[in-house]
């Protein structure tokens, strides 16, 4: 490899980065789902994102070779880039060199002007910041930068340690983006396009809680009341489970929304009758959601107060025996086996709600102290009878009501 100069001849070409790697020029296309080596892709896109400099031979050793022991990681590197050159030779004329080295350091050819997605969508989300833009240019302008984010930066490449920081400074900006289009549009009450926008961004992080509460803001303004309770249902799920975390305030009082939504909607008596029903014939405790379990103990507070009827309260605890949380995937699955004893082991009277990750709480009304722990022992027993392969630890606390 001699050194080159760059190329009278110019030459525009087309770069995708989010979502996964792509490069065309004159309808002509190479793409990252070519079988070539994952660092071939990582030292041409690195290249290409420093366009506006010269890298260093030793930068880019630095980088690609850390920690390996290779007799000669210069000869390597120049084997890379030829096979990097060689995998864009069909995309520019046989005068036009894309990689140019000189001096022992390498650059992108300035003569080939890069048009990346990645960066106009940056520019697009710092235009539609602008607070003194009308409403109408916002959402545009977001819009075409929500539309542009297919994916997170170089997603087949989120090993390499320099894709990381930069992807998770394009997710950031994506999340922050969303939820500003979001509330523009529900300002707007273009509910229908608010959803859209939710169920892709969903898909993209399905993690972030404000992005399912926006959905669920957009599915009630709908009047999509099932709709919404069902995505608040998997959501809290899902949350729970993954990051182990419990519903915020702003959560469950959506979920309040949703269920005093759907509490006056109903008129026809039989249909009300029959939901009860349904409710009132299932085996077992009743489980529920926390936010209704909040319900259900003002309520008993209440009716204990005027009938002097004895409630106890129960928090269950998951843990380590030694004391701290276990890993998720292992409590989410003892969580799920407790869930069961539970309800197969008290009353149907009794009410169950997750209170988070790694705790249930229990109302027990009509049951004095002695026979809240005769209860809670007998749950402890019957979990270590069923499931002896489990090696967390049941506790327990019990308060009257």
């Amino acid at each position: 490899m001699n050194d080159h100069t760059p190329s009278p001849v110019a030459a525009q070409a087309r770069v995708t980065m989010l979502g996964h790697f792509a490069i065309e020029v004159d309808g002509q296309t190479i793409t990252d789902e070519t079988n070539r080596s994952q660092k071939q892709w990582s030292v041409l896109c690195y290249l290409i994102a420093h366009r506006d400099r010269t890298v260093s031979q030793g930068e880019l050793i630095e980088l690609f070779w850390p920690d390996e022991e290779n007799a000669n990681p210069a000869n390597a590197l120049k084997t890379l880039l030829y096979r990097a050159r060689a995998a864009l030779a069909p995309l520019f004329p046989p005068q036009v060199n894309p990689i140019l080295s000189q001096r022992g350091s390498y650059s992108w050819n300035p003569a080939i002007r890069c048009r990346v997605d990645a960066e106009t969508f940056e520019e697009l989300c710092r235009r539609a910041d602008d607070p003194e833009l009308s409403s109408d240019a916002r959402v545009e302008l977001y819009a075409k930068a929500v539309e542009l984010y297919r994916g997170d930066y170089l997603p087949k490449l989120s090993g390499q340690l320099w894709v990381t920081s930069v992807s998770a400074h394009y997710h950031a900006l994506y999340i922050k983006a969303v939820k500003a289009l979001g509330a523009l549009l529900e300002r707007s009450e273009r509910y229908g396009d608010m959803e859209a926008l939710c169920t892709a961004a969903t898909q993209i992080d399905a993690l972030d809680e404000d992005l399912h509460i926006l959905m669920i803001r957009a599915l009630l303004n709908q009047g999509k009341n099932a709709a919404a309770l069902k995505h608040y249902q998997q959501a809290t799920q899902m949350l729970s489970r993954a990051l182990g975390i419990r519903p915020s305030q702003e959560m469950l009082s959506l979920y309040r929304e949703i269920m005093d939504v759907e509490e006056a909607l109903e008129t026809d008596l039989e249909v009300i009758q029959q939901q009860l029903w349904e409710t009132a014939s299932r085996a077992g405790a009743y489980l529920c959601e926390y936010g209704f379990f909040r319900e259900f103990y003002r309520l008993e507070v209440r009716r204990s107060a005027r009938s002097r009827t004895s409630v106890r309260i129960a928090l269950l605890s998951v843990g380590l025996p030694g004391g701290g949380t276990p890993p998720l995937p292992v409590l989410n699955e003892t969580m799920d086996l407790l869930e069961d004893v539970l309800i197969h082991n008290l009353r149907q009277g009794d009410v169950i709600a997750k209170y988070s990750a790694a705790q249930f709480v229990l109302m027990l009304p009509g049951v004095d102290s002695t026979n809240s722990v005769n209860v809670m022992e007998r749950i402890v027993s019957s979990f270590y009878r069923l499931h002896r392969q489990v090696y967390l630890k049941l506790s327990y606390k019990i308060r009257a009501l």
